[in-house]
């Protein structure tokens, strides 16, 4: 496969150009604070870490599949590849530093089309609490509906927001819903997923680390049907969308797919493409590389 092949970098020129959007830096023009301080990396730093990231590729890059999806954390980015390499590419959104998209190995299992959203209880209570203190009528204006942990709606003007106990909040489907159209779903202990959103801004910045946790993908329907259509599931996604419900769509077929973090990246024409560390993963990795190795007696 080219793409894993491409790890093996066996031809690298550093810096010999520098391409500011494969570095994730800011297309102006002109040799900024940003691009000056990136061209002034001692190779030396920059070949560890290549070092760093040959390792990751190794945790992750094994037993090749007929299709599988690929989030590139780090270089804000998600490929679908079919056994002849990368057929569709998009942008993504992922979790802040702070609420970091987890690195994992799953199988997409099914599709939520028009799909509710329970706020997570971290955003809950560190987000919406304070603005529903604030002003009751956040709720209303982001379709929030709040329950108990039986399913049963509760009025909010009932509710002691200072101290609001065993509930929970939901949001109906529709085009406020934090979820867009369609989430894909996969097995994970960190509840996270791939999905649609309404907030297509974000995708226009060049480093986009503002979610929390979950995977925002642009045109993501479009990776929806590749995958219905690849794994035999007779339903074509935007009439599902049409009917309004919120549906779950089995597919016949699992679809592998990888969440991971490289900070260093093979570009198409054969150049490294270096990326921020956005989440401060590459030092401890490197100092355990560089741990001399403990003798057996």
């Amino acid at each position: 496969m080219e793409w894993v092949a491409g790890f093996v970098w066996n031809q690298w020129q550093p810096w010999s150009g520098i391409r500011k959007q494969h570095h994730l830096l800011e297309e102006d023009g002109i040799v900024g604070r940003q691009t000056r301080a990136a061209m002034n990396v001692p190779v030396s730093v920059r070949i560890d870490q290549i070092r760093v990231n040959l390792e990751r590729a190794r945790w992750m890059l094994h037993g090749e599949a007929e299709e599988f999806v690929l989030v590139d954390i780090a270089g804000y980015r998600i490929s679908y590849f079919r056994p002849n390499g990368e057929i569709w590419r998009s942008r993504i959104v992922v979790g802040q530093p702070y609420r970091r998209t987890p690195s994992l190995r799953s199988m997409i299992t099914h599709l939520t089309v028009n799909p509710t959203w329970t706020v997570p209880p971290t955003i809950f209570s560190e987000d919406m609490l304070p603005r529903i203190r604030r002003d009751i009528t956040y709720l209303d204006r982001q379709n929030l509906s709040v329950l108990n942990f039986y399913g049963q709606w509760l009025d909010p003007n009932s509710i002691d927001w200072w101290n609001p106990g065993g509930i929970m909040l939901r949001q109906d489907p529709g085009p406020t819903n934090a979820l867009g159209q369609v989430v894909l779903r996969f097995p994970n202990n960190h509840l996270v997923y791939l999905h649609d959103t309404p907030s297509q801004g974000l995708f226009s910045r060049q480093l986009r680390a503002f979610s929390s946790g979950c995977i925002r993908v642009q045109g993501v329907l479009e990776l929806a049907q590749l995958l219905l259509e690849d794994t035999d599931t007779a339903a074509d996604i935007n009439s599902v969308i049409a009917e309004g419900e919120t549906r779950n769509i089995h597919l016949k077929r699992s679809v592998p797919v990888i969440l991971h973090y490289w900070t260093v990246h093979p570009g198409m024409d054969r150049e490294l493409v270096f990326r921020p560390d956005v989440y401060q993963h590459d030092a401890s990795l490197l100092r355990a590389l560089d741990r001399p190795l403990a003798l057996s007696k």
